[in-house]
């Protein structure tokens, strides 16, 4: 499982023209799920998010997790997380589940972050402010 994880001050998914999802500060979590990726991979990656500690603390530091920093979660399903550019020019996705099971492990993590989410295999805009900027790539 794969995530790009952004500290955002709002982020919001639009699907089909109408704004399906939105949130404040807090965290927007591009997910991809890999196809050897089950139950146990999901929950590991939903550990791994709410303990991030990239929120400032009283004395400026990355020292507070979202749910100390009081933020939201945004999720959004995005399989071009795994896509492959070491050869050529067009991404290979491969190593992306299947839809019927990236759906259903995208879920779960969504469900028990606690998150909103855009459509899953939806054609989504996300607009988002970036924080800091800060970006990072979580995988397990």
């Amino acid at each position: 499982m794969r995530a790009v994880v952004q500290r955002v001050s709002s982020a919001s998914v639009t699907a089909e023209g109408e704004r399906i999802a939105s949130i404040g500060p807090g965290l927007l979590v591009l997910l991809g799920i890999h196809e050897a990726d089950d139950e146990t991979s999901a929950q590991r990656m939903v550990d791994k998010l709410l303990a991030l500690r990239i929120f400032e603390d009283d004395a400026g530091k990355m020292n507070r997790s979202v749910a100390d920093a009081g933020g939201e979660v945004l999720c959004v399903s995005n399989f071009t997380v795994y896509g492959d550019t070491r050869r050529g020019n067009r991404p290979s996705f491969t190593a992306a589940a299947r839809p019927e099971r990236a759906n259903e492990l995208y879920e779960l993590v969504r469900e028990r972050l606690g998150a909103q989410g855009g459509a899953f295999g939806a054609h989504m805009r996300v607009e988002l402010v970036n924080d800091g900027p800060v970006t990072l790539v979580v995988e397990l």
